[in-house]
Protein backbone atom coordinates (compact mmCIF):
# COMPACT_ATOMS: atom_id res chain seq x y z
CA UNK A 1 0.00 0.00 0.00
CA UNK A 2 1.53 3.48 -0.75
CA UNK A 3 2.24 5.81 1.63
CA UNK A 4 -0.38 7.67 3.59
CA UNK A 5 1.99 9.79 5.72
CA UNK A 6 0.46 10.33 8.90
CA UNK A 7 -2.95 9.13 7.78
CA UNK A 8 -4.81 6.54 8.97
CA UNK A 9 -6.97 3.79 6.92
CA UNK A 10 -10.35 4.08 7.95
CA UNK A 11 -13.15 1.47 6.86
CA UNK A 12 -16.92 1.97 5.32
CA UNK A 13 -19.43 -0.40 4.55
CA UNK A 14 -21.85 -0.94 2.57
CA UNK A 15 -20.46 1.70 -0.02
CA UNK A 16 -22.45 0.15 -3.68
CA UNK A 17 -26.32 0.33 -1.78
CA UNK A 18 -27.78 2.31 -4.09
CA UNK A 19 -31.59 3.07 -3.27
CA UNK A 20 -32.14 6.37 -5.81
CA UNK A 21 -30.78 9.71 -5.21
CA UNK A 22 -32.26 12.04 -2.86
CA UNK A 23 -31.09 15.66 -3.60
CA UNK A 24 -31.44 17.79 -0.59
CA UNK A 25 -30.56 21.37 -1.30
CA UNK A 26 -30.05 24.31 0.98
CA UNK A 27 -32.89 26.80 1.57
CA UNK A 28 -33.05 29.76 0.08
CA UNK A 29 -31.70 32.77 1.94
CA UNK A 30 -34.56 35.41 2.45
CA UNK A 31 -32.53 38.25 1.10
CA UNK A 32 -29.58 37.34 -0.89
CA UNK A 33 -27.17 38.97 -1.88
CA UNK A 34 -23.58 38.70 -3.23
CA UNK A 35 -20.86 37.95 -1.50
CA UNK A 36 -17.22 37.60 -1.88
CA UNK A 37 -15.73 35.15 0.19
CA UNK A 38 -11.83 34.92 0.46
CA UNK A 39 -9.37 32.37 1.76
CA UNK A 40 -5.68 31.45 1.67
CA UNK A 41 -6.65 29.07 -1.86
CA UNK A 42 -10.19 30.15 -2.85
CA UNK A 43 -12.50 33.32 -4.18
CA UNK A 44 -15.63 32.33 -3.91
CA UNK A 45 -18.71 34.44 -5.33
CA UNK A 46 -21.92 34.06 -4.71
CA UNK A 47 -25.53 35.30 -3.70
CA UNK A 48 -26.42 32.81 -0.91
CA UNK A 49 -26.48 33.38 2.96
CA UNK A 50 -22.98 34.40 5.06
CA UNK A 51 -23.23 31.70 7.41
CA UNK A 52 -23.33 28.80 4.65
CA UNK A 53 -20.48 30.66 2.67
CA UNK A 54 -18.23 30.77 5.26
CA UNK A 55 -18.79 27.00 6.36
CA UNK A 56 -18.30 26.37 2.56
CA UNK A 57 -15.34 28.07 2.61
CA UNK A 58 -13.87 26.16 5.85
CA UNK A 59 -14.22 23.23 4.23
CA UNK A 60 -12.96 23.66 0.81
CA UNK A 61 -9.77 24.61 2.98
CA UNK A 62 -9.93 21.73 5.09
CA UNK A 63 -10.00 19.66 1.92
CA UNK A 64 -7.41 21.28 0.46
CA UNK A 65 -5.35 21.13 4.14
CA UNK A 66 -6.07 17.10 3.56
CA UNK A 67 -4.62 17.19 -0.01
CA UNK A 68 -2.13 18.75 0.94
CA UNK A 69 -0.95 16.67 3.66
CA UNK A 70 -0.73 13.16 1.25
CA UNK A 71 1.19 15.68 -1.17
CA UNK A 72 3.24 18.21 0.74
CA UNK A 73 4.94 19.60 -2.07
CA UNK A 74 1.45 21.92 -2.63
CA UNK A 75 1.31 23.05 1.25
CA UNK A 76 2.41 26.92 0.28
CA UNK A 77 -0.17 29.77 0.17
CA UNK A 78 -0.61 31.03 -3.53
CA UNK A 79 -0.66 34.52 -3.98
CA UNK A 80 -4.24 36.13 -4.41
CA UNK A 81 -4.55 36.29 -7.96
CA UNK A 82 -3.24 32.46 -8.03
CA UNK A 83 -6.00 31.20 -6.10
CA UNK A 84 -9.48 29.51 -7.51
CA UNK A 85 -12.32 31.88 -8.15
CA UNK A 86 -15.50 30.30 -7.91
CA UNK A 87 -18.31 31.82 -9.52
CA UNK A 88 -21.75 29.89 -8.08
CA UNK A 89 -24.78 30.06 -10.38
CA UNK A 90 -28.39 29.37 -9.61
CA UNK A 91 -28.32 26.32 -11.52
CA UNK A 92 -27.06 23.39 -13.67
CA UNK A 93 -28.35 25.56 -16.81
CA UNK A 94 -26.38 28.53 -15.74
CA UNK A 95 -23.72 26.43 -15.41
CA UNK A 96 -24.06 24.79 -18.94
CA UNK A 97 -24.86 28.40 -20.54
CA UNK A 98 -21.18 29.88 -18.64
CA UNK A 99 -19.33 27.13 -20.16
CA UNK A 100 -21.45 26.87 -23.91
CA UNK A 101 -22.07 23.44 -23.26
CA UNK A 102 -24.83 22.25 -26.03
CA UNK A 103 -25.75 19.48 -24.29
CA UNK A 104 -25.29 16.69 -21.90
CA UNK A 105 -24.96 16.39 -17.99
CA UNK A 106 -22.29 19.06 -17.09
CA UNK A 107 -22.67 19.96 -13.70
CA UNK A 108 -19.75 22.10 -13.36
CA UNK A 109 -16.50 22.77 -14.92
CA UNK A 110 -13.26 23.89 -13.88
CA UNK A 111 -10.78 26.52 -16.69
CA UNK A 112 -6.80 26.70 -15.91
CA UNK A 113 -5.96 29.54 -16.92
CA UNK A 114 -3.00 31.74 -15.51
CA UNK A 115 -3.62 33.87 -13.21
CA UNK A 116 -7.33 33.48 -13.29
CA UNK A 117 -8.12 29.48 -12.67
CA UNK A 118 -11.95 29.25 -12.37
CA UNK A 119 -14.86 27.01 -11.52
CA UNK A 120 -18.12 27.20 -11.95
CA UNK A 121 -20.70 25.30 -10.29
CA UNK A 122 -24.40 25.42 -8.93
CA UNK A 123 -25.86 26.91 -6.09
CA UNK A 124 -24.11 25.22 -3.30
CA UNK A 125 -25.86 22.23 -1.58
CA UNK A 126 -24.42 20.55 1.47
CA UNK A 127 -22.57 17.19 1.43
CA UNK A 128 -20.77 15.07 3.90
CA UNK A 129 -20.08 12.37 1.61
CA UNK A 130 -23.31 11.40 -0.16
CA UNK A 131 -24.70 9.20 -2.84
CA UNK A 132 -25.80 12.23 -4.98
CA UNK A 133 -23.90 14.22 -7.32
CA UNK A 134 -24.14 17.61 -5.08
CA UNK A 135 -22.56 20.87 -6.26
CA UNK A 136 -19.84 20.61 -3.47
CA UNK A 137 -18.89 17.30 -4.83
CA UNK A 138 -18.61 19.02 -8.32
CA UNK A 139 -16.18 21.53 -6.53
CA UNK A 140 -14.10 19.15 -4.90
CA UNK A 141 -13.69 16.85 -8.07
CA UNK A 142 -12.88 20.11 -10.39
CA UNK A 143 -10.58 21.09 -7.19
CA UNK A 144 -8.69 18.17 -7.37
CA UNK A 145 -8.02 18.89 -11.25
CA UNK A 146 -6.44 22.28 -10.41
CA UNK A 147 -4.22 20.30 -7.51
CA UNK A 148 -2.87 17.80 -9.54
CA UNK A 149 -1.73 20.40 -12.48
CA UNK A 150 -0.01 22.13 -9.36
CA UNK A 151 1.72 18.35 -8.92
CA UNK A 152 3.26 18.08 -12.57
CA UNK A 153 3.03 19.97 -15.55
CA UNK A 154 3.25 16.44 -17.64
CA UNK A 155 0.24 15.57 -19.55
CA UNK A 156 -1.64 12.39 -17.79
CA UNK A 157 -4.13 9.93 -20.04
CA UNK A 158 -7.98 10.75 -18.43
CA UNK A 159 -8.07 7.78 -16.93
CA UNK A 160 -6.08 8.95 -14.68
CA UNK A 161 -6.74 12.75 -14.72
CA UNK A 162 -10.08 11.93 -14.35
CA UNK A 163 -9.61 8.57 -11.50
CA UNK A 164 -7.55 11.01 -9.20
CA UNK A 165 -10.24 13.78 -9.77
CA UNK A 166 -12.91 11.28 -8.28
CA UNK A 167 -10.42 9.63 -6.30
CA UNK A 168 -10.13 12.72 -3.80
CA UNK A 169 -13.75 13.98 -4.32
CA UNK A 170 -14.98 11.37 -2.13
CA UNK A 171 -14.22 13.43 0.80
CA UNK A 172 -16.16 13.21 4.49
CA UNK A 173 -15.37 16.35 6.96
CA UNK A 174 -15.72 14.91 10.38
CA UNK A 175 -17.34 17.00 13.50
CA UNK A 176 -13.36 16.09 15.32
CA UNK A 177 -12.12 18.34 12.10
CA UNK A 178 -10.80 15.46 10.70
CA UNK A 179 -11.22 14.87 6.81
CA UNK A 180 -11.42 11.15 5.33
CA UNK A 181 -9.98 11.25 1.38
CA UNK A 182 -10.63 8.81 -1.12
CA UNK A 183 -14.42 7.63 0.00
CA UNK A 184 -16.62 5.64 -2.27
CA UNK A 185 -17.94 7.61 -4.98
CA UNK A 186 -21.69 7.09 -3.94
CA UNK A 187 -22.73 9.22 -7.04
CA UNK A 188 -21.10 6.56 -9.81
CA UNK A 189 -23.06 3.65 -8.16
CA UNK A 190 -25.75 3.49 -10.98
CA UNK A 191 -23.22 3.47 -13.76
CA UNK A 192 -20.92 1.23 -12.46
CA UNK A 193 -24.20 -1.37 -11.66
CA UNK A 194 -25.88 -1.24 -15.30
CA UNK A 195 -23.78 0.31 -17.67
CA UNK A 196 -21.51 -1.34 -20.22
CA UNK A 197 -17.90 -1.20 -18.29
CA UNK A 198 -15.30 -0.41 -21.42
CA UNK A 199 -12.97 -2.72 -21.64
CA UNK A 200 -9.57 -2.30 -20.43
CA UNK A 201 -7.14 -1.36 -22.94
CA UNK A 202 -9.87 0.91 -24.27
CA UNK A 203 -10.35 2.58 -20.85
CA UNK A 204 -6.26 3.63 -20.42
CA UNK A 205 -5.88 5.08 -24.05
CA UNK A 206 -9.54 6.58 -23.98
CA UNK A 207 -9.40 10.75 -24.81
CA UNK A 208 -13.32 11.44 -24.87
CA UNK A 209 -12.28 13.37 -28.86
CA UNK A 210 -13.91 12.68 -31.63
CA UNK A 211 -11.46 10.01 -32.18
CA UNK A 212 -13.56 8.06 -29.36
CA UNK A 213 -15.42 4.67 -30.53
CA UNK A 214 -18.35 4.87 -28.02
CA UNK A 215 -19.80 7.25 -25.49
CA UNK A 216 -18.22 7.25 -22.04
CA UNK A 217 -20.69 5.05 -20.55
CA UNK A 218 -19.15 3.97 -17.17
CA UNK A 219 -15.61 5.83 -18.16
CA UNK A 220 -15.72 8.30 -14.61
CA UNK A 221 -17.03 5.07 -12.56
CA UNK A 222 -14.47 2.92 -14.10
CA UNK A 223 -11.71 5.39 -13.60
CA UNK A 224 -12.50 6.23 -10.20
CA UNK A 225 -12.33 2.40 -9.35
CA UNK A 226 -8.90 1.79 -11.08
CA UNK A 227 -7.50 4.86 -9.16
CA UNK A 228 -9.09 3.37 -5.70
CA UNK A 229 -8.06 0.14 -6.41
CA UNK A 230 -4.59 0.76 -7.65
CA UNK A 231 -3.68 3.03 -4.54
CA UNK A 232 -4.89 0.51 -1.93
CA UNK A 233 -4.60 -2.66 -3.02
CA UNK A 234 -2.03 -4.25 -1.19
CA UNK A 235 -0.49 -6.89 -4.19
CA UNK A 236 -0.36 -3.92 -6.51
CA UNK A 237 1.58 -1.69 -4.45
CA UNK A 238 4.03 1.29 -6.15
CA UNK A 239 2.46 0.42 -9.38
CA UNK A 240 0.89 3.94 -9.82
CA UNK A 241 4.28 5.21 -9.50
CA UNK A 242 5.98 2.71 -11.85
CA UNK A 243 2.94 3.85 -14.59
CA UNK A 244 3.72 7.43 -13.61
CA UNK A 245 7.80 6.84 -14.36
CA UNK A 246 6.81 5.12 -17.86
CA UNK A 247 4.61 8.03 -19.19
CA UNK A 248 7.32 10.70 -17.60
CA UNK A 249 9.95 8.21 -20.15
CA UNK A 250 7.12 9.16 -22.93
CA UNK A 251 5.89 5.65 -23.02
CA UNK A 252 2.53 5.55 -24.76
CA UNK A 253 -0.37 5.00 -22.22
CA UNK A 254 -1.25 1.02 -22.72
CA UNK A 255 2.61 -0.42 -23.35
CA UNK A 256 3.41 1.83 -19.91
CA UNK A 257 0.11 0.33 -17.87
CA UNK A 258 1.31 -3.03 -19.17
CA UNK A 259 4.66 -2.78 -17.73
CA UNK A 260 3.81 -1.28 -14.07
CA UNK A 261 0.23 -3.81 -14.31
CA UNK A 262 1.05 -6.50 -16.01
CA UNK A 263 -1.08 -8.32 -17.96
CA UNK A 264 -4.57 -6.43 -18.61
CA UNK A 265 -7.13 -8.73 -18.45
CA UNK A 266 -6.27 -9.93 -15.34
CA UNK A 267 -6.35 -6.15 -14.54
CA UNK A 268 -9.42 -6.16 -15.21
CA UNK A 269 -10.58 -9.33 -13.47
CA UNK A 270 -9.28 -8.29 -10.57
CA UNK A 271 -10.77 -4.96 -10.61
CA UNK A 272 -14.31 -6.41 -11.39
CA UNK A 273 -13.85 -8.58 -7.75
CA UNK A 274 -12.74 -5.32 -6.19
CA UNK A 275 -16.17 -3.51 -7.19
CA UNK A 276 -17.98 -6.22 -5.43
CA UNK A 277 -15.97 -6.10 -1.92
CA UNK A 278 -18.62 -5.08 0.84
CA UNK A 279 -15.84 -2.57 2.22
CA UNK A 280 -13.25 -0.12 1.17
CA UNK A 281 -10.47 1.93 2.55
CA UNK A 282 -10.27 5.42 2.64
CA UNK A 283 -7.54 8.00 4.41
CA UNK A 284 -8.35 9.48 7.38
CA UNK A 285 -6.42 12.75 8.16
CA UNK A 286 -6.74 14.53 11.87
CA UNK A 287 -7.79 18.00 12.25
CA UNK A 288 -5.05 18.56 14.08
CA UNK A 289 -2.72 18.30 10.93
CA UNK A 290 -4.95 20.63 8.89
CA UNK A 291 -4.22 24.53 8.41
CA UNK A 292 -6.80 25.98 6.73
CA UNK A 293 -5.79 30.08 7.64
CA UNK A 294 -8.51 32.72 8.20
CA UNK A 295 -11.77 33.13 5.80
CA UNK A 296 -12.91 36.77 5.33
CA UNK A 297 -16.23 37.74 3.66
CA UNK A 298 -17.44 41.12 2.27
CA UNK A 299 -21.15 41.90 0.52
CA UNK A 300 -20.42 43.45 -2.76
CA UNK A 301 -21.10 46.98 -3.74
CA UNK A 302 -24.14 47.73 -5.53
CA UNK A 303 -21.44 48.45 -8.73
CA UNK A 304 -19.54 45.08 -7.80
CA UNK A 305 -22.98 42.86 -7.95
CA UNK A 306 -24.61 44.19 -10.79
CA UNK A 307 -20.95 43.83 -13.02
CA UNK A 308 -21.16 40.54 -12.04
CA UNK A 309 -23.12 38.62 -14.62
CA UNK A 310 -20.36 40.70 -16.69
CA UNK A 311 -17.53 39.70 -15.25
CA UNK A 312 -18.12 36.37 -14.58
CA UNK A 313 -18.76 35.41 -19.04
CA UNK A 314 -15.66 37.52 -19.38
CA UNK A 315 -13.92 35.84 -17.63
CA UNK A 316 -14.29 32.59 -18.92
CA UNK A 317 -13.35 33.86 -22.52
CA UNK A 318 -15.26 35.19 -24.94
CA UNK A 319 -14.92 35.73 -28.99
CA UNK A 320 -14.97 39.06 -30.06
CA UNK A 321 -18.71 38.63 -31.42
CA UNK A 322 -19.53 37.74 -27.91
CA UNK A 323 -17.64 40.49 -26.73
CA UNK A 324 -19.57 43.03 -29.10
CA UNK A 325 -22.78 41.63 -27.39
CA UNK A 326 -21.82 42.08 -23.76
CA UNK A 327 -20.16 45.33 -24.12
CA UNK A 328 -23.12 47.36 -23.67
CA UNK A 329 -23.94 46.14 -20.52
CA UNK A 330 -20.28 46.81 -19.39
CA UNK A 331 -20.95 50.14 -20.34
CA UNK A 332 -24.01 51.02 -18.61
CA UNK A 333 -23.44 49.48 -15.42
CA UNK A 334 -20.10 51.43 -15.36
CA UNK A 335 -21.78 54.63 -16.03
CA UNK A 336 -24.28 54.13 -13.03
CA UNK A 337 -21.49 53.27 -10.97
CA UNK A 338 -18.21 55.65 -12.35
CA UNK A 339 -16.95 56.10 -8.76
CA UNK A 340 -16.08 52.21 -8.31
CA UNK A 341 -12.75 50.80 -9.15
CA UNK A 342 -13.69 47.17 -9.43
CA UNK A 343 -16.71 48.12 -12.26
CA UNK A 344 -14.03 50.18 -14.11
CA UNK A 345 -11.81 47.10 -14.30
CA UNK A 346 -14.16 44.82 -15.76
CA UNK A 347 -14.91 47.78 -18.00
CA UNK A 348 -11.51 47.64 -19.20
CA UNK A 349 -11.59 44.32 -19.74
CA UNK A 350 -15.12 44.37 -21.60
CA UNK A 351 -13.80 47.04 -23.86
CA UNK A 352 -10.43 45.25 -24.76
CA UNK A 353 -12.59 42.28 -25.19
CA UNK A 354 -14.54 44.27 -27.74
CA UNK A 355 -10.84 45.30 -29.34
CA UNK A 356 -11.18 48.83 -27.94
CA UNK A 357 -7.80 49.45 -26.94
CA UNK A 358 -8.13 52.88 -26.20
CA UNK A 359 -11.29 52.37 -24.71
CA UNK A 360 -9.67 50.02 -22.56
CA UNK A 361 -7.05 52.01 -21.37
CA UNK A 362 -9.11 54.64 -20.18
CA UNK A 363 -11.24 52.71 -18.30
CA UNK A 364 -8.26 51.08 -16.65
CA UNK A 365 -6.54 54.56 -16.24
CA UNK A 366 -9.86 55.86 -14.22
CA UNK A 367 -9.99 52.86 -12.24
CA UNK A 368 -6.46 53.55 -10.84
CA UNK A 369 -6.78 56.97 -10.18
CA UNK A 370 -9.54 55.53 -7.87
CA UNK A 371 -7.76 52.38 -6.68
CA UNK A 372 -3.44 52.67 -7.64
CA UNK A 373 -3.64 48.58 -6.94
CA UNK A 374 -6.52 47.34 -8.74
CA UNK A 375 -4.88 44.61 -10.41
CA UNK A 376 -7.04 43.62 -12.89
CA UNK A 377 -6.37 47.67 -14.28
CA UNK A 378 -3.22 46.86 -14.64
CA UNK A 379 -3.67 44.01 -16.38
CA UNK A 380 -6.32 45.11 -18.82
CA UNK A 381 -4.21 48.51 -19.58
CA UNK A 382 -0.91 45.90 -20.05
CA UNK A 383 -3.24 44.03 -22.52
CA UNK A 384 -4.41 46.76 -24.33
CA UNK A 385 -1.10 48.41 -24.57
CA UNK A 386 0.39 45.10 -25.66
CA UNK A 387 -2.23 44.92 -28.46
CA UNK A 388 -1.97 48.02 -29.68
CA UNK A 389 1.78 48.04 -30.08
CA UNK A 390 1.50 44.52 -32.12
CA UNK A 391 -1.45 45.88 -34.46
CA UNK A 392 1.08 49.20 -35.51
CA UNK A 393 3.86 48.57 -37.89
CA UNK A 394 6.22 51.32 -36.90
CA UNK A 395 5.83 50.66 -32.92
CA UNK A 396 8.92 51.88 -31.92
CA UNK A 397 11.54 50.72 -29.00
CA UNK A 398 9.99 53.34 -27.11
CA UNK A 399 6.54 51.97 -27.18
CA UNK A 400 7.38 48.38 -26.14
CA UNK A 401 9.40 50.07 -23.33
CA UNK A 402 6.18 51.57 -22.31
CA UNK A 403 4.12 47.97 -22.49
CA UNK A 404 6.97 46.51 -20.56
CA UNK A 405 6.73 49.23 -17.99
CA UNK A 406 2.80 48.71 -17.75
CA UNK A 407 3.86 44.97 -16.46
CA UNK A 408 6.51 45.96 -14.17
CA UNK A 409 3.82 48.07 -12.56
CA UNK A 410 1.11 45.38 -12.23
CA UNK A 411 4.32 42.95 -10.79
CA UNK A 412 4.94 45.72 -8.10
CA UNK A 413 1.37 45.34 -7.44
CA UNK A 414 1.21 41.20 -7.06
CA UNK A 415 4.89 39.52 -7.80
CA UNK A 416 3.48 36.33 -7.94
CA UNK A 417 1.05 37.22 -10.75
CA UNK A 418 1.85 34.83 -13.63
CA UNK A 419 0.05 36.83 -16.67
CA UNK A 420 2.66 40.31 -16.02
CA UNK A 421 5.86 38.03 -15.99
CA UNK A 422 4.43 35.87 -19.03
CA UNK A 423 3.87 39.56 -20.69
CA UNK A 424 7.00 41.45 -19.52
CA UNK A 425 9.20 38.12 -21.74
CA UNK A 426 6.26 37.89 -24.53
CA UNK A 427 6.69 41.91 -24.94
CA UNK A 428 10.51 41.85 -25.56
CA UNK A 429 9.90 38.44 -28.53
CA UNK A 430 7.29 40.85 -29.87
CA UNK A 431 9.64 43.47 -29.96
CA UNK A 432 12.07 41.36 -31.66
CA UNK A 433 14.56 41.96 -29.06
CA UNK A 434 16.39 39.80 -26.87
CA UNK A 435 14.49 38.74 -23.48
CA UNK A 436 17.13 39.79 -20.59
CA UNK A 437 17.77 37.08 -17.60
CA UNK A 438 15.50 38.78 -15.51
CA UNK A 439 12.79 37.90 -18.12
CA UNK A 440 13.56 34.08 -18.82
CA UNK A 441 13.33 34.04 -14.84
CA UNK A 442 10.02 35.88 -14.81
CA UNK A 443 9.00 33.22 -17.18
CA UNK A 444 10.15 30.45 -15.37
CA UNK A 445 8.99 31.63 -12.46
CA UNK A 446 5.44 32.29 -13.69
CA UNK A 447 5.38 28.39 -15.04
CA UNK A 448 5.88 27.10 -11.21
Amino acid sequence: MPSMLAAALSRFRPWLAFAGLLIAALAPAARAEWREVSSDHFVIYANQDEDDLRRFADRLERFHGAMALRYPSQAFKPSPSNRVMIFVVSNTQEVRKLGAFKGGSVAGFYRPQAGAAVAVVPKLTHTSWRSDLSSETVLYHEYAHHFMHGLSARAFPRWFVEGFAEFFAGVRFEKDGSVGLGLPALHRSAELAYLQPMEMEYLLEYDGGASAKVSRGSFYGQSWLLFHYLMFEPSRADQLTTYQAELAKGTPAVPAARLAFGDLQRLANDLERYQGRRMLAYMKYPGSLIQTGSIAVRTLRPGEAEMMPVRMVSRLGVTTEEALKLLPEAQQVAARHPGDPAVLAALAEAEYDAGNDDAAMAAADRALALNPKEIDAHIQKGHAMFHKAQADSLATAETWRAVRSQYVRANQVENDHPIPLVQFYAAYRAAGEAPPQNAIDGLEWAMV
